[in-house]
């Protein structure tokens, strides 16, 4: 994927992040691309003109109006140069301004008269990024195509933990890099995640205390490397980005009938921690006298078993969850070996640091070759990651970035 000759406009606003434009600049450049910067006056407490232009051999332009650039009629012809515009970090400022269709400034009236892609990489405080109304700005831009890339969830620079951390860097370049070239992976995968719910009356059901998490951070993470994916996702408090096709769905059932419809595809993950049976019988809400000894339960179809198990359009990688308590490695074997699937990702849920209800994991991946690799500790997203980028050693993309 050659980026000779592309064309990015950077848009640079004042968050501490910002310094970290100097490498994706840097490597960037190395690759072909060509820069022009719009620096707002609070980016240049944290990173200098100087250094921007020395990296990307181009004048900076200020984030307001000048009689000169104007008269070359600047926020248009910017936008009409640029291939992509990137807005790297944006803070909550600038996407209430860009939300309001706001006009007072160089950036503002770039974006409103830009024809080209628009991608926003999201850099705050968690509060900040989780405020209804920055959630209403960052709802509207998406439903007007914008594209969202993060935030990631980790240590802020305000020493606090939480989502509005600033993606990787080479997830940036990776997304960039595949929508400069064109080059969305001819692959189609399917992620199912989170639990799933079995009722027995309107008010009681059989469940599990998966987030979904895992399963999210997978989808996301497979939508930046350019695969073409669709997470199903049971009952759960995650919402979803934008640019990730989601069906929602309740119970195991429901889980089964949308996986199918989804076929065929490439690749497979079943991630979700869906109830293995159901009640045979659904009954009015059913009072605590009446409720020993009132209910039988079924087998609910089993997804991994039927993916794995296919003769006709059969993925060509299924990959398979199992959250064990005890003998973690003898268990996920055994389940590889059953359901007849490709990998299998152990994890230890005894640990209550880890895996459900945590934002960290510790997995040890199976491959269907008895190999065996164990990843530390680590957060979801970087498990994620890491899972995403041996899918695609597994599909010889080797041309793609790793992502990290």
């Amino acid at each position: 994927m050659s980026l000779k000759n592309k064309k990015i406009l950077l848009i640079i606003s004042g968050g501490i992040s910002a310094y970290k434009n100097l490498d994706l600049i840097s490597s960037l450049k190395k690759q072909g691309v060509e820069f022009k910067i719009i620096l707002t006056e609070n980016a240049k407490n944290f990173v200098t003109p100087l250094s921007l232009a020395t990296l990307s051999k181009n004048r900076i332009y200020n984030n307001k109006f000048s009689l000169n650039d104007e008269i070359e009629m600047d926020h248009i012809a910017l936008s009409r140069w640029s291939d992509l515009i990137l807005i790297c970090p944006a803070t909550a400022n600038v996407i209430s301004e860009l939300a309001q269709g706001s006009a007072k400034n160089l950036i503002n009236t770039v974006v409103l008269a830009s024809n080209k892609k628009i991608f926003i990489v999201p850099g705050m405080n968690t509060k900040m990024w989780e405020n209804k109304i920055n959630q209403e700005n960052v709802k509207k831009l998406t439903n007007n195509g914008y594209y969202f890339l993060g935030p990631d969830y980790g240590e802020l620079a305000c020493g606090e933990i939480g989502l509005g951390k600033m993606s990787k860097l080479s997830e940036i370049e990776l997304a960039i890099k595949n929508f400069l070239c064109k080059k969305i992976l001819n692959l189609k995968a399917v992620v199912t995640a989170g639990p799933t719910r079995e009722y027995l009356d309107p008010v009681r059901y059989l469940s599990n205390e998966s987030s979904g998490l895992q399963g999210y951070e997978i989808a996301k993470k497979m939508v930046h490397a350019g695969i073409n994916t669709k997470l199903i996702i049971g009952p759960s408090n995650i919402n979803p980005e934008s640019q990730i096709l989601t069906e929602n769905v309740t119970s195991t059932q429901e889980m089964f009938d949308a996986v199918k419809n989804s076929l065929p595809c490439d690749v497979m993950i079943c991630c979700a921690a869906v109830s293995d049976f159901k009640f045979k019988k659904k009954f009015r809400k059913l009072k605590k006298d009446n409720l020993k000894d009132t209910f039988e339960l079924e087998s609910n179809p089993d997804i991994l078993s039927y993916v794995s198990n296919l003769n006709y359009n059969r993925p060509k990688l299924v990959i398979g969850f199992a959250a064990e308590t005890e003998n973690l490695i003898i268990n996920a074997k055994k389940k590889l070996n059953d359901k007849r699937c490709d990998w299998i990702v152990a994890n230890d849920i005894s640990n209550n640091e880890i895996g459900f209800n945590s934002r960290k994991n510790a997995v040890t991946i199976i491959y269907n070759k008895s190999h065996i690799e164990k990843l530390p500790t680590q957060e979801k997203s970087e498990i994620a990651a890491n899972l995403v980028n041996r899918i695609l050693r597994n599909f010889n993309f080797d041309d793609v970035k790793k992502i990290n």
